[in-house]
């Protein structure tokens, strides 16, 4: 039967809400922290032929964007004629999933009727996938975990129990990885059901008319957003810390008629340590970064995404080719967007923010009986992932968000579920103050953390961190943010990325950068700085040598705090 637009506009409402809670079946029932905490993970909803109709809003867009093209690579790989009723597909290929090994993708062909009508396809960070850990150290991909090719999970609703054999026998931490995958092929169950739902209440036989429907509406109305832009190139620029020396991200943005291309000419070769990201990530991320800044509101999908392309040469850093390590890919990734915006405010000035910190700070530490002196019966081995992050850059209207990540939007884990994983202790973790970069809007605060073992426990760190020798740097004036950096509590400096041995009884104390300013900090509205400064974000001689506050005001503020009186 044909429906009309308002009867497709419900079911595209209705697949959004499906994907969602496919998405949240997940968060609800996945092992690790990664996906339970943080939400590092996606869901969506695919067509026949392997285009995205719709995602969760719960995900991260390396994960989303990455994984609208990933589909297309399991129904080559599978093979049309092989695909049945009740299998579930599954890899962690970086080139043809998310961009590392350390991310699980399953995908689960939709039967309606005997007839296959679409595929729902979900991603998680899971916690540990052997080799030597989540971390920069590895030479090649082949050091960085069990590589899983995309093959079947289940066919016909049987599990591949040699398959399950062989993850166990290479992973740290088996029953939460084989707990993980269950989860991600239940979520896929769920939308499933969902989606069978759908089209028996709408009596719809396939998804051909409402595919059409979504694809053509997102893409006419993202072609629409990019007509009206100026028929504009420019470069933007941006170099970060890298492993052992400075890379730097160079792109071209140019805006045609139908299209946005972002070349990536001139970015830094391939690095010898696993911060290299392939190239499916690198495109998830400078395809958000341009559709956040022009489309926003239309959903995402294979054709909103169509019309911005990504041209980077092979073997640079941001198209990264096997057997390149890539554990690390976030890393890069992550900086992609401030790279494309420093191009893009050249072309549409005041539209898009202040450089921020990037990067998630994530640490993982990976705990052991004390080898020092005898150890307690109940020290254990114990792998300890947590996601953190700085401050996001302050945008044209408004300030930076604190210790929110940008672009990833990942959540920062909280202390109970980090310290219920294994045997760390978190002793410290607050805001850092002065750490957001001065501005008209102020740049976002980064954080304080301060890691140790349990009694008996030493540790080793696997450090992910950037922005310790390049801190954010403002836009239209803006300060930069407040530079990362890592110590034992000794006063031993390390490195901001690498494998790092802590003793037993010694810990790490962590600074994570602040986002940087957007404009003139002297037109900074004064409540806008007591305000700041009664919150402690800010100190008497930031306010007094940034902001020009004069000592008055200062006093002003120190009676209210004093009374207890919010400014």
């Amino acid at each position: 039967m044909s429906h009309s637009n308002v009867a497709y506009q419900v079911m595209w409402n209705r697949l959004i809400s499906v994907v969602e809670e496919q998405a949240q079946a997940l968060v609800r029932t996945a092992f690790s922290t990664s996906v339970r905490e943080a939400g590092d993970l996606s869901a969506g909803v695919y067509d026949v032929h392997g285009q995205m109709l719709a995602q969760a809003v719960t995900g991260t867009p390396g994960h989303v964007n990455a994984m609208a093209d990933a589909v297309a690579h399991f129904i080559r790989r599978i093979g049309p004629s092989n695909i049945f009723e009740g299998d579930v597909y599954i890899t962690n290929d970086p080139w043809e999933g998310t961009g590392h090994l350390h991310d699980i993708t399953m995908v689960t062909p939709s039967f309606h009727n005997s007839q296959l009508v679409g595929f729902f396809a979900c991603t998680a960070h899971i916690v540990d996938i052997g080799g030597r850990g989540f971390g920069a150290d590895a030479a090649s991909v082949y050091e960085e975990g069990l590589y899983l090719p995309i093959m079947k999970f289940a066919e016909r609703g049987t599990v591949d129990q040699t398959l399950m054999h062989i993850v166990r026998g290479n992973v740290r931490e088996p029953d939460q990885l084989v707990g993980d995958i269950y989860a991600l092929a239940t979520c896929n169950e769920i939308g499933h059901r969902r989606l069978i739902e759908m089209m028996e209440e709408f009596e719809l036989s396939d998804l051909n008319g409402i595919s059409d429907f979504i694809l053509d509406n997102s893409r006419r109305a993202t072609l629409e957003r990019i007509a009206a832009l100026p028929r504009k190139s420019a470069d933007g620029v941006l170099t970060v810390d890298g492993f052992a020396a400075p890379i730097t991200l160079k792109v071209k943005v140019t805006v045609y008629e139908d299209r946005i291309v972002s070349d990536f000419t001139g970015t830094s070769g391939l690095d010898k340590k696993g911060i290299n990201c392939p190239l499916v990530y690198a495109k998830a991320y400078a395809c958000y970064a341009l559709k956040v800044a022009i489309a926003p509101e239309i959903p995402n999908n294979a054709a909103s995404l169509a019309p911005f392309e990504i041209e980077a040469p092979v073997n640079s850093i941001v198209n990264a080719v096997h057997p390149a390590p890539v554990a690390l890919r976030h890393i890069v990734g992550h900086f992609v967007p401030d790279a494309v915006f420093n191009a893009f405010d050249q072309i549409v000035p005041g539209l898009v923010p202040a450089e921020g910190a990037g990067c998630l700070c994530n640490f993982q530490v990976s705990l052991r009986p004390r080898s020092d002196a005898p150890a307690p019966e109940h020290a254990r081995r114990s792998e300890v992932l947590t996601f953190n992050s700085g401050g996001s850059g302050a945008r044209p209207e408004h300030d930076g968000l604190n210790a929110t990540a940008f672009p990833s939007g990942v959540m920062t884990m909280p202390i109970e579920a980090t310290e219920h994983a294994g045997p760390v202790i978190i002793w410290r973790k607050e805001l850092r103050p002065d750490s957001g970069g001065a501005g008209k809007q102020r740049g976002g605060l980064g954080q304080y953390m301060e890691v140790g073992a349990r009694e008996g426990h030493e540790f080793d760190i696997q450090a992910m961190f950037d922005r310790v020798d390049h801190p954010a740097l403002g836009r239209r004036g803006g300060g930069a943010g407040a530079p990362t950096t890592i110590a034992q509590d000794d006063g031993t400096k390390m490195n901001g990325k690498g494998k790092q041995f802590v003793a037993h009884g010694r810990r790490v104390v962590m600074a994570f950068p602040g986002g940087a300013g957007y404009g003139d900090p002297k037109q900074r509205a004064k409540a806008s700085v007591m305000r700041d400064l009664a919150r402690g974000y800010i100190s008497n001689d930031t306010a007094s040598n940034d902001y020009n506050l004069n000592a008055a005001d200062i006093a002003t503020v120190e009676a209210a705090i004093a009374k207890g009186d919010d400014l």
